[in-house]
């Protein structure tokens, strides 16, 4: 069934486990998301970023949409990093049922301007909104050490409140020390969960993690525990995804999509799945 994020974020803060945001990039990564999902009743949020929006186009939405409606496991359909109001707009016309807007990068102020337009034109029409505030790292995979192009700023805990209050988000995605990108393999990502708990233990909203990809499966697990309702997962699938095309497409004489695709799918879901149970979501359809 298709729902809004706040319907579907709500059970999830009350019973404490976390969503998986699934970002795909074309019809058969979607189909294989629901798949999985379902055979592991477990809720789902279909997330899409605008880069991948300009990929799939608009038109592939109505059928994203018609699949969520006769799903077994309730899914939102959700506008990932959104960065203007005008994407927002996009968004709300386009059929997404959660949306969106990272702000993060403009000054305080400005940022929760952006967000409480945002949140007052997606109320009006029963959509729900996440909001971001501190800043995500994004790892340069090139740099001789690693670091991150952009640096990581953590979420201020009394920020987090004044923003929460004034925008009225439903969700809000913070940084506790995570990066977008696979880490090098020398780099040891860790999160700040002491700084989850102080912003959880002032915040009754889902809280959100972005990059975690690469993250300890032990680290991602305790900050589900501490509060953590979605987390979004890009990389982790696509890399699996691809790799396993590559793989098959090796053999040169392939050309049917349904020969060279179903391997790269089922390669996809075993990851998908390992993130629903380490999530906590698995069987957790039963409880909407």
């Amino acid at each position: 069934m298709l729902i809004n994020g706040t319907r579907l974020l709500a059970v999830a803060n009350e019973h404490n486990f976390a969503v998986p945001a699934f970002n795909i990039s074309d019809w058969a990564m979607g189909k294989g998301i629901f798949e999985i999902s379902e055979d592991r009743q477990a809720p789902l949020i279909v997330a899409i970023h605008p880069d991948e929006v300009s990929h799939i186009g608009h038109d592939l939405l109505p059928a994203l949409i018609h699949r969520a409606h006769r799903s077994s496991v309730p899914v939102a359909i959700h506008w990932d990093h959104g960065g203007t109001y005008e994407q927002a707009l996009t968004a709300i016309q386009t059929g997404f049922t959660s949306v969106m807007i990272d702000a993060s990068m403009l000054p305080f102020e400005e940022n929760v301007a952006i967000t409480k337009r945002v949140v007052d034109t997606a109320h009006a029409v029963g959509l729900s909104v996440e909001g971001e505030l501190g800043t995500i790292g994004k790892l340069d995979e090139q740099a001789e050490d690693g670091v991150a192009v952009s640096q990581i700023t953590y979420t201020d805990p009394a920020e987090a409140v004044e923003f929460v209050e004034r925008t009225g988000v439903d969700s809000l995605a913070v940084a506790i020390g995570t990066a977008h990108g696979l880490y090098p393999k020398h780099v040891k990502p860790e999160l700040k969960l002491d700084l989850l708990q102080e912003i959880k233990a002032l915040l009754p909203i889902p809280l959100v993690l972005h990059g975690g990809s690469g993250n300890p499966d032990a680290e991602i697990g305790q900050a589900v525990k501490l509060g953590v309702n979605k987390i979004n997962i890009s990389s982790d699938i696509k890399v699996v995804y691809h790799d396993k095309m590559r793989e098959v497409l090796a053999d040169a004489t392939l050309r049917e999509p349904n020969t060279i695709q179903p391997p790269a799918i089922a390669a996809m879901k075993e990851v998908a799945a390992q993130k629903i149970d380490l999530f906590d979501a698995a069987g957790k359809a039963s409880l909407y």
